[in-house]
């Protein structure tokens, strides 16, 4: 694939970036996408390895080495066609995928990996510039009307699918603004909103209905029911549609139960991060949680504490601490005992670039203020021994903090939701609904579905376009008895 002999001949090329001290100063996207020749050259690396591990690697399946050759011969249009066969949304997965297929390029066995997400990136930019991603409306109405609960990625796959084959297609978001998690989870500087706004219009174009500030359940905590506008029960869902998915996201968050985790100034991630995004699309916010002139200490250290790391460094904070409980990773993996599966090691994000102090095999004992409001947080060093995590004697030490944010991950959907359509859960909390055979991705109430987080617990963008797309299916085999509908 791409040039025969591209693997030794070329190196792999990063996409450039503002520098630091610029970019902290905005919340616009800040890499630059390859040039044409850029691209070509990198396409150009794909080697033919007989065996395209990155295939497999990918949820979604891209059929990577044909379009790594497109881009390297220029038949751009081609590229995107193809891309398009696997990703509805390429635009989200080339910007903020942490690209497994990557890990799993055969390349990567003793050299750099094809830059496999740039070339994604290039081609579906390459493709809305020259005005190739149009809607695709059905021929011909089913007379089928499907609900959708949850405008992620998940549910935005699921209903552009089932709409290109003709159902008519209702998506309920409780959000003020469709997109879930991508649209408020994710920070601008890491994927600008308007590529959801132009794909919502060719939805809309494609005959998808949106209906946003619609709670879907009963029962809610004020945190939920804050944005919305009305509430919807699923008895009227279930009359009123021939099927439902249940396409949310896993935002139950993972708590910190320690002394003084009631004062004012200990906020979870998700509290933090969605504020700035509704400013930046110009919302008036009364009471925004802001980290100016704070010292903050990011509990956490995944890619949520890296988004708070990225957002406080934009507010102007005073200092950033993240730490994580487990042990830190090694700078290079053991690539012959891993490849072609995602490893384990260390990882530096853009927001660490920015500014961030970091600590591993770190546990938090208390929090400490005055006057109801956090100062200091109480820290011991840890130790792993045999799986189980021991306290390090005389290690306690303790970090100045105005502001602590939780982002320590999620370990559920919102209950309300699942409790409300009665549906099965597994051990975790998710929606119980097997991805195989007759009952693929069906819950255990009829004609209802479930895909993406709310099935398969936290998990990647990707992954939740993988889980709407074939979910789609399944619900097209329900309703019409067969499918032409990707697996």
């Amino acid at each position: 694939m791409g040039k025969v002999t591209g693997f030794l001949e070329f190196q792999r090329l990063q996409e450039a970036a503002e520098p630091s001290t610029a970019r902290i100063k905005h919340y616009k996207e800040f890499t630059v996408r390859l040039s044409d020749d850029q691209a070509k050259v990198q396409g150009a690396r794909c080697m033919d390895c007989g065996i395209p591990f990155c295939n497999s690697s990918c949820p979604v399946n891209n059929i990577i080495p044909d379009w790594n050759d497109m881009v390297y011969r220029g038949t751009y249009r081609e590229a995107l066609d193809n891309l398009h066969s696997t990703n509805n949304f390429p635009e989200f997965t080339g910007r903020i995928c942490p690209a497994p297929c990557e890990a799993g390029c055969t390349l990567n066995i003793n050299n750099d990996p094809v830059g496999i997400k740039s070339i994604e990136h290039f081609i579906i930019d390459k493709g809305w510039e020259n005005g190739w991603v149009v809607p695709l409306p059905a021929e011909n109405k089913t007379g089928k009307k499907v609900a959708v609960v949850g405008s992620g990625p998940a549910g935005m796959a699921a209903a552009q699918q089932l709409a290109r084959v003709g159902h008519d297609v209702t998506v309920f978001e409780k959000n003020d603004r469709v997109g879930g998690l991508l649209r408020y989870g994710i920070p601008d500087f890491k994927m600008e909103k308007s590529h959801i706004d132009r794909r919502v219009e060719q939805m809309k174009a494609e005959g998808v209905t949106f209906r946003t500030g619609v709670l879907v359940g009963k029962d809610f905590p004020a945190n939920v029911t804050n944005w919305a506008k009305e509430t919807v029960s699923p008895e009227q869902l279930n009359a009123e549609f021939d099927a439902v998915i249940i396409a949310g996201g896993a935002e139950q968050p993972r708590d910190l139960p320690v002394p003084g985790r009631e004062l004012a100034g200990v906020h979870f991630a998700m509290d933090f991060l969605p504020l700035q995004n509704k400013v930046n699309a110009g919302d008036k916010l009364k009471d925004q949680i802001k980290a100016t002139g704070k010292h903050v200490v990011v509990i956490g250290g995944g890619d949520t504490g890296s988004d708070c790391v990225g957002t406080s460094n934009r507010h102007g904070a005073a200092s950033v601490v993240q730490f994580e409980l487990l042990p830190q990773p090694p700078e290079q993996e053991n690539k012959p005992l891993v490849w072609p599966y995602w490893p384990t090691k260390l990882r530096t994000s853009s927001s660490h670039e920015e500014g961030c102090e970091r600590d591993w095999a770190v546990a938090t004992k208390r929090l400490e203020g005055k006057n109801g409001k956090v100062e200091k947080l109480i820290a011991a060093r840890v130790e792993w021994k045999d799986g189980r995590m021991q306290e390090v004697p005389d290690s306690e030490f303790e970090l100045k903090a105005d502001l602590v944010l939780l982002a320590m991950g999620f370990v559920s959907p919102v209950q309300q939701v699942l409790d409300a359509f009665g549906v099965d859960k597994d051990a975790r909390g998710n929606a119980r609904a097997s991805t195989e055979g007759d009952t693929c991705y069906k819950t255990s109430v009829d004609k209802v579905f479930a895909a993406g987080d709310v099935r398969r617990g936290q998990s990647l963008v990707v992954w939740a376009i993988r889980e709407g797309r074939q979910c789609a299916r399944a619900v097209d085999e329900f309703l019409m008895g067969s499918s032409v509908l990707p697996r």
